[in-house]
């Protein structure tokens, strides 16, 4: 008997990455050294005193119940503290900080918590994929900003509909961005955040990133007078702490958007493990031991990887933040077809751009997360290529 999946899951863009998946574990199969560029996971291990924290908190037996759906008070009060120290900014812990299971579900249980059907949200391209499938499963109509270099990787809501504007919900905003590497202005948001009042919208800004700089500080869109009148923004451990299998992070800002999103989630899912909140306090409570390092540490496969590449002629410019280098392809080539070339010439994996959305074309993406040396080689195989 046959059970077909539900008619949502049409909608949603084909798998792209299959036939990479596919070539790389043949790759490996034969015994060559790959050079894996394609997956966002940072290489380092969660530092110890992460760790020690939830061992202490997993031999407590207070943590081994329910937890609460808003999340431990002690954590609540830590992100305020730490908005405020980072970004100077006051944040209620009971009404305008809400932890969440990572960023990705939370990203999706917004979404469902106020996109009706029919409703426009405007999602950035090249873009992470769960601002367009959540609209998509939300019954939402997703409205694609290209994301371009001559626009600097950033929306032009100049070139937006005013028709569109006045059925859009929301606009999801992420900066720094993924997979561009560019980071915000104050400028920008400002536009974004008078846009969105004007027009009655919602500003989701996707902050995953937010503490993966490079030569200048990425700032919260709540820097922006005004901000919390309309926006909501979304914060993770997992990149910052090389915490990403803990899932843990949180949202901030407007009290209804975020007692919406704990709508969603308390019909959905249960707290965080209260030992992963306790360890993601701890975190919090060392940010200035431990994400300097990474980030100097990062800084410097960059510069190694993108200084290498654009010393034999790839117009690679150097990302403000993440740990993402989005590349320029070579003349005559799709993305698709320079990602293949790499993987079965050099055995290096990359993603094809187009993987992101149409405005991806001609571009590939790479990660900064296998170390300096691999980069290294990485440049000197790719150096080897004939195009």
């Amino acid at each position: 008997m046959a059970f077909p999946v539900a008619d949502r899951f049409k909608r949603l863009p084909p798998y792209l990455f299959a036939e990479i998946d596919k070539k790389k574990k043949a790759a490996l199969a034969a015994g060559h050294d790959v050079i894996n560029l394609g997956i966002g996971d940072p290489d380092t291990p969660t530092p110890k005193v992460i760790i020690d924290a939830l061992t202490q908190g997993a031999a407590d037996a207070a943590t081994h119940q329910y937890a609460l759906d808003n999340g431990d008070p002690v954590f609540r009060k830590q992100i305020s503290a730490f908005m405020q120290k980072r970004f100077g900014l006051e944040m209620d812990a009971e009404t305008e900080i809400y932890p969440t299971i990572g960023s990705k579900e939370a990203l999706a249980n917004f979404t469902f918590a106020f996109v009706n059907p029919g409703e426009i949200a405007l999602v950035p391209e090249p873009c992470y994929p769960v601002y367009r499938g959540a609209t998509y499963f939300a019954g939402g109509v997703p409205l694609y900003m290209d994301l371009k270099a001559e626009n600097d990787f950033f929306p032009d809501f100049d070139a937006i509909d005013p028709r569109d504007a006045a059925r859009a919900k929301v606009l999801w905003l992420n900066y720094p961005n993924s997979p561009t590497g560019k980071l915000a202005t104050k400028a920008f948001f400002e536009q974004a955040v008078a846009f969105c009042k004007k027009h009655g919208i919602i500003l989701a800004q996707d902050a995953a990133y937010t503490e993966m700089y490079f030569d200048a500080k990425a700032i919260s869109v709540f820097e922006i007078p005004g901000a919390k009148d309309v926006a909501i923004e979304f914060h993770s451990c997992s990149k910052t702490f090389s915490m990403t299998g803990w899932r843990v992070g949180w949202a901030c800002g407007n009290k209804e958007l975020i007692a919406g999103l704990g709508r969603m989630k308390s019909n959905v899912d249960s707290g965080i493990f209260t030992a992963v909140q306790r360890a993601a306090t701890v975190a919090l409570q060392h940010y200035d031991e431990i994400v300097p390092p990474l980030m100097g540490m990062y800084k410097k496969r960059r510069d190694t990887f993108c200084n290498g590449l654009r010393a034999f002629g790839w117009n690679v410019r150097p990302p403000e933040g993440t740990f993402y280098t989005w590349i320029p392809i070579p003349k005559g080539y799709t993305s698709s077809q320079v990602t293949m070339k790499l993987l079965e010439e050099a055995h290096i994996v990359t993603v094809p751009g187009n993987g992101f959305g149409a405005p991806g074309e001609g571009y590939i993406r790479a990660t900064l997360t296998v170390p300096e040396d691999r980069l290294a080689l990485a440049v000197e195989r790719i150096k080897k290529l004939k195009w």
